[in-house]
């Protein structure tokens, strides 16, 4: 009889053990939980071949970022200086409009975007445009 006892407090010990070992924190669960920023609808051509598109000068162009994305965080660069923009917030996305400013008249330039999520994770994007002469 008491080795029966000490089998079932044995399978006691470990399905507690195996229960709490499933429910303990883990500091990289913290990745899947924080969606990063996604863009969408980016509304200018981008450079590639073989079609070479370019972009008008001093145009404005637009993209999408997620609803998560705090919209505080959002910093657009070009050749590495930041350019003004604005953003207009709903409940669904925040929309982000740039104009092209006239000193890249004729230029290839990087736009770069960085933005963080509410919860804290962070996302960089960057395209390459060519930018017409006038």
């Amino acid at each position: 009889m008491r080795v029966n006892h000490f089998i079932q407090t044995a399978l006691v010990v470990a399905f507690f053990s195996i229960s709490i070992k499933s429910y303990a924190y883990d500091p990289g669960d913290v990745k899947d939980v924080c969606k990063k920023p996604q863009v969408r609808e980016f509304s200018v051509a981008t450079y590639e071949e073989p079609d070479k598109i370019e972009v008008a000068a001093e145009s404005e162009f637009s993209f999408k970022l997620s609803d998560w994305t705090d919209p505080q965080t959002i910093k657009v660069t070009m050749k590495e200086q930041s350019v003004p923009f604005t953003v207009e917030s709903n409940s669904s996305f925040h929309k982000v409009t740039v104009k092209i400013p006239a000193e890249y008249t004729g230029k290839f330039v990087r736009i770069n975007l960085f933005s963080k999520a509410i919860l804290g994770c962070y996302d960089q994007e960057g395209w390459l445009i060519k930018v017409a002469n006038k």
